[in-house]
């Protein structure tokens, strides 16, 4: 699988030519709404096995080897050459396949007042790639009851995939996540058994596997009340062969005080069986335009995490979304940007013929346009490049694997690379 960005005044059908497959292969695979349009800057997925390198000034077959990890036997072998062969710049050089690391996926899936059969559908399509699928949200009450999502047969769905069920407890109330209600749970002894409980007749129920705690703006003094909290759920939920998780706001340092002081990243990572960390959101519906998980911060949350929770028990969360801020920017206006899918972001940079640039430091990409009523727009979404920095990423720490917020936005690139760089793990 290679990754092309496209130059000016390239077509998909020269591209195809470069690489040697049909064009219209690359249009299914990108899932191209009209193969006779793409933009420059736009990243494609090319769905070859393994990958090319065009030889750069001054390299070997030796230092060329030694970029992809094989023998430079090897790599003469498969394109046919000796192994002492003088190359020449820009000779095409093919690189097998190597074996894949295995990992595990989780992805969120959020219905709301009703299950869509398109929601049905994508669970039935993404299940081969996944281990858990989280359903989001059972709200905790104040009594201690549950405020159910509706699910229809999606677990029922997934579990014949060979796809583990998680089901996802959070502290949302009246569509915010509330410390007050948090509080309660944490110290109300007998409202915190009955949703004990209750998560523990809900999961044998449904047939659930994990208990997956989200709670969020959790108060920094309650920070060790939520590790009690998450103790007692694991001495219920364990003798009844419940795994439990929690999802953890991005930190880079141990600071008990401001926004996620509540989350205690050592404790989490010795009480829970897994974690998640939420590293996204730095561009978010409020912001300036930024890229919504910004390499570099991502980076920095992992190495803390590293230092903090053991790598085995570590997802790196991925957003599948992006975001189009509309000129004057928030927070001045009040104005939020407008969530869109990556595939809706292309198809948008199409229509408006708009030229996708790429951030280096950040490893996302983003453009610019102006709408019928001459306002600036600035996008920022995910991409192929993107998407194979973060698996970089997580085979650099050797990570457990990756979490994706949330199932329903259309990232056909994502999913390819995914099979492309890992095995997914099945429990």
């Amino acid at each position: 699988m290679l990754i092309h960005v496209v130059q000016q005044g390239q077509s998909l059908y020269g591209i195809g030519q470069t690489y040697g497959i049909p064009y219209e292969e690359i249009a299914t695979a990108n899932e191209l709404i009209d193969p006779s349009r793409i933009v420059v800057g736009q990243a494609l997925v090319i769905p070859v096995t393994g990958s090319y390198h065009w030889v750069l000034p001054g390299q070997s077959l030796y230092i060329i080897s030694r970029l992809y990890g094989i023998t430079v036997e090897e790599l003469a072998k498969v394109n046919g050459i000796s192994p002492n062969s003088i190359l020449q710049i820009g000779q095409r050089l093919y690189i097998p396949q190597r074996p894949k690391p295995v990992k595990e996926v989780f992805l969120y899936v959020e219905p709301r007042e009703a299950i869509m059969q398109s929601t049905v559908q994508e669970v039935r399509n993404r299940a081969q790639d996944l281990t858990y699928l989280g359903m989001f949200s059972y709200e905790a009450q104040r009594d201690g009851s549950l405020k159910a999502p509706p699910i229809d047969d999606i677990p029922e769905i997934a579990a014949r995939a060979g796809v583990l069920n998680a089901m996802v407890v959070s502290n949302l109330e009246n569509f915010a996540f509330s410390a007050d209600l948090a509080h309660i749970l944490f110290t109300d002894q007998t409202v915190q058994n009955r949703l004990f409980e209750n998560i523990l007749q809900t999961a044998k129920r449904f047939g659930f596997s994990d208990i997956h705690f989200d709670f969020e703006f959790i108060r920094p003094a309650d920070r060790e009340l939520y590790n009690t909290f998450l103790r007692n759920a694991r001495a219920r939920f364990h003798p009844a062969g419940l795994t439990l998780s929690t999802a953890l706001a991005p930190k880079t340092a141990d600071d008990p005080t401001g926004l996620y002081g509540g989350i205690d990243y050592k404790a989490h990572g010795e009480i829970c069986d897994f974690v998640t960390l939420m590293t996204y959101e730095w561009g978010y519906s409020y912001s300036d335009p930024q890229a919504v998980s910004p390499i570099n911060q991502v980076r920095r949350v992992v190495e803390y995490a590293v230092s903090r929770i053991p790598r085995d028990k570590i997802f790196l969360g991925q957003n599948l979304y992006g975001y189009d801020w509309k000129y004057p920017y928030p927070p001045e206006t009040g104005v939020a940007a407008r969530a869109l899918s990556p595939q809706q972001a292309i198809n948008l940079a199409i229509s408006r013929n708009a030229n996708i640039q790429y951030d280096a430091v950040a490893q996302a990409p983003f453009f610019l346009y102006w709408d019928d009523n001459g306002v600036r727009h600035d996008v920022w979404f995910e991409d192929a490049r993107s998407i194979q920095a973060k698996f970089n990423l997580l085979k650099e720490f050797n990570l457990r694997g990756i979490m994706y917020w949330k199932l329903g936005l259309a990232f056909p690139q994502n999913w390819l690379l995914l099979t492309e760089n890992f095995t997914v793990r099945k429990r």
